[in-house]
């Protein structure tokens, strides 16, 4: 199992970025994907979840109308779509796959907001 996250960096507060994670050796297709965040100095939390299908989402109440998550399969990538982004949204992000009894993550790609 392989993640490949990209489009992280530096963006101003009320911007955009979207985040990606490419993924291989596991049937992407069949399994929910998550993207969680850690801010320096705390804990990992959960951002979003979609279901293998892209039919059901999961985000948290703070990002709720700003962050959305999404899939290809057919490219078996992962997307997090980050809008009017706040400073408190700076952290690093994590792409996250529970097979079995095992969790795969992402490298990490940093989200600074500032001016």
């Amino acid at each position: 199992v392989q993640f490949v996250e990209s489009g992280g960096g530096l963006v101003q507060p009320g911007g955009s970025l979207r985040l990606s994670c490419a993924a291989s050796g596991f049937p992407f297709r069949t399994y929910a994907m998550s993207w969680y965040r850690q801010a320096p100095g705390k804990e990992r939390e959960l951002v979003a979840t979609i279901t293998s299908a892209g039919g059901s989402t999961t985000d948290a109440d703070s990002m709720k109308g700003r962050f959305t998550i999404s899939r290809d399969n057919a490219k078996n990538t992962l997307y997090l779509q980050m809008n009017s982004l706040k400073p408190e949204a700076t952290a690093v992000y994590y792409c996250k796959t529970r097979i079995g009894w095992y969790d795969y993550w992402g490298q990490g790609s940093q989200i600074t907001v500032s001016s």
